[in-house]
């Protein structure tokens, strides 16, 4: 049967048996004589059931009871007082044999004494050990479960106050640095010679008490090694799963396309906090030996911080310089640094730091920067950085590269746009002036063919209907290749001749204040004219409704229709080329088009007026 406290009631009875201390002496005398007394009435009362019996070894119960609770000397002196006993009863009965069953009673008792005193002595060490065992159990389990902290080591040091039943002031286990009263000794615990904890006990020990603390010293060392590598492997992965998470935070802001001038700040940020260092910084190399603060994270107060847009130069001996001369990471130690930036920070207080490359296509672009006031960066700080270095370089590499695409396509649109224009041009000066021209000529040969000829005139007059309807379609084709009402009249005017000419009934709205760029005005042009041409021929529509409005450096053009929708901008060339030009412009294009709804054409242009 089990009590609360998880023992058997066994084990609690063999505790308070055979404990490490003995009882009170007192308590021993008190029961020495009670058992003494006790024996002799039982002995009276025996005699009269058997009176040639001496029943001598009734007197060594007393014995056994004092040697097993009280130990070797109070164990003596109750063989010694139960000898007497025992002869008082023997003279009674016979005083002849007194001195010969004397000797023999006292020589037993001492026997049983030596004997049970060792018994009870081995019982004790075993009993101790197992219950010291059980303690580094559940000491094993406290210090392993729980971080190393106060608390932690209170819960302990009751345990081994419990199991090494010390006088006080007890079994105090605590850090290695723990402060020792005069009535207390300190015993070091090693991990390895390097002081992990310590163990203070009372500053006098007897030599049993001493055995047993010395005894589990080495077990106390090994779990103290234990616990302390179980926490810094705590500390280590939590501080892995931090970097994990800023990476990761930073990584989704350069795969969602996000501008350096964002990355920057966001990098320098997370950097800070997971280095827990008092300086971050992003720098971009020049050509002039010098560099510029792309972002920077100051933890401490104001003053001597480094500015977003500041431009320094390098020279002496500090990590921005180092990095740029060597193209590899770079430890600094401030009180030896010197140069612009060094003393910048020296000021700042910092004593440590560190300089990562930023590296694209070979090249050392910028670099990381961070500093430290009070400690030495951890050992795996510079892969850390690194980490963050190279998702820097990816985000200004793809942003370079964005904007070199967008240069190329506007170029390209630009360079059509002008064939375009030369196209115009070259049918509105040439074949469209030469077909009126011989209009004209033959319309007068027309004229000056004789009545008589009347099929000649009227076949003269049927090729002339037919350059009239000639140089009607060229208008249009020169119109669709670049409509000179945009060159001359801007978007405005050019979108009313639009809405004119389509067959669908339009409805415009017009804010255009001023002329805007020829690059957007030619895209939302081709915008407008697609819509219109997609909304004839595939729509069913009714009405068609046109907004342009250009307000707060913004071109916002709207084209709805009331058709049947279920436009698919991946199936058509039009709608994609549409997507490509506004790209160019820096603008954006949705195109909202459910089934049986109708359509909707979204534009934004960034603009600045012409």
């Amino acid at each position: 049967m089990r009590d609360h406290d998880g023992g058997t009631w066994r084990d609690r009875l063999v505790t308070t048996v055979l404990r490490p201390s003995t009882p009170p002496v007192a308590w021993g005398i008190a029961v020495a004589a009670g058992l003494i007394a006790l024996e002799m009435v039982i002995v009276f009362l025996l005699e009269r059931i058997a009176p040639d019996s001496a029943f001598g070894a009734v007197f060594l119960f007393g014995v056994l009871v004092l040697s097993a609770g009280w130990g070797f000397g109070i164990a003596i002196a109750t063989s010694i007082a139960s000898a007497a006993a025992y002869a008082y009863v023997h003279v009674s009965e016979n005083s002849q044999s007194l001195l010969p069953a004397v000797i023999v009673f006292t020589s037993v008792a001492l026997l049983t004494n030596v004997l049970v005193g060792q018994s009870r002595l081995r019982a004790a060490e075993s009993d101790q050990r197992r219950r010291e065992a059980d303690m580094m159990a559940a000491f094993a389990r406290t210090m392993l479960r729980e971080p190393m902290s106060p608390e932690m080591f209170s819960t302990a040091s009751a345990r081994l106050t419990e199991v090494l039943d010390l006088p006080s002031p007890y079994a105090v286990l605590g850090p290695a640095d723990a402060s020792v009263t005069p009535d207390q000794q300190r015993i070091d615990l090693l991990d390895e010679g390097v002081p992990a904890g310590s163990l203070l006990v009372p500053a006098v020990l007897s030599a049993s008490d001493t055995r047993r603390v010395r005894r589990i010293v080495p077990a106390l060392e090994a779990l103290l090694a234990a616990a302390r590598d179980r926490h810094e492997l705590g500390e280590h992965t939590e501080s892995l799963a931090r970097q994990q998470a800023a990476l990761r935070r930073v990584a989704t802001l350069v795969a969602q396309r996000g501008e350096p001038d964002v990355v920057y700040p966001a990098a320098a940020a997370e950097l800070a906090n997971g280095l827990d260092v008092e300086h971050v910084s992003l720098v971009r190399f020049g050509d002039d030996e010098s560099c510029v603060v792309l972002a920077a994270w100051d933890g401490g107060p104001r003053g001597h911080h480094l500015i977003v847009g500041e431009r320094l130069p390098l020279g002496g001996h500090n990590a921005s310089t180092l990095v740029k001369a060597a193209g590899t990471s770079v430890a600094v130690d401030y009180a030896e640094a010197t140069g612009p930036m060094a003393e910048r920070l020296i000021r700042r207080g910092f004593r440590f730091g560190l300089g990562v490359p930023i590296k694209i296509d070979g090249c050392t672009w910028g670099a990381i920067i961070i500093g430290a006031a009070d400690r030495r960066p951890a050992p795996d700080v510079e892969e850390r950085v690194t980490d963050f270095a190279e998702l820097v370089a990816t985000a200004v590499y793809n942003s370079e590269t964005r904007a070199q695409l967008t240069q190329s396509r506007a170029r390209v649109v630009a360079a059509a746009d002008q064939a375009r224009r030369v196209i115009e041009r070259d049918l509105h000066d040439g074949a469209q002036q030469r077909i009126v021209s011989l209009g004209m000529e033959l319309r007068a040969a027309q004229m000056a063919v004789p009545p008589e000829h009347q099929d000649l005139r009227e076949q003269l007059d049927r090729s002339v209907e037919t350059l009239s309807h000639v140089h009607t379609d060229l208008q249009e084709l020169s119109r669709g290749i670049h409509p000179a009402i945009l060159s001359r009249g801007g978007l405005g005017p050019a979108l009313k001749t639009l809405s004119r000419r389509s067959p669908v009934p339009v409805s415009l709205t017009i804010s255009i204040p001023t002329r805007l760029p020829d690059t957007v005005e030619v895209a939302a042009y081709y915008v407008v004219a697609e819509a219109l041409m997609n909304t004839a021929k595939y729509a069913h529509a009714t009405e068609i409704s046109i907004s342009a409005a250009s307000e707060d450096g913004f071109l916002d053009l709207t084209v709805t229709d009331d058709g049947d929708g279920g436009a698919d901008a991946g199936n058509g060339s039009g709608l994609i080329g549409l997507h490509d030009r506004i790209d160019t412009v820096g603008g954006t294009l949705t195109i909202t088009s459910p089934q049986g709804v109708g359509t909707s054409l979204v534009a934004r242009i960034p603009v600045s007026p012409r």
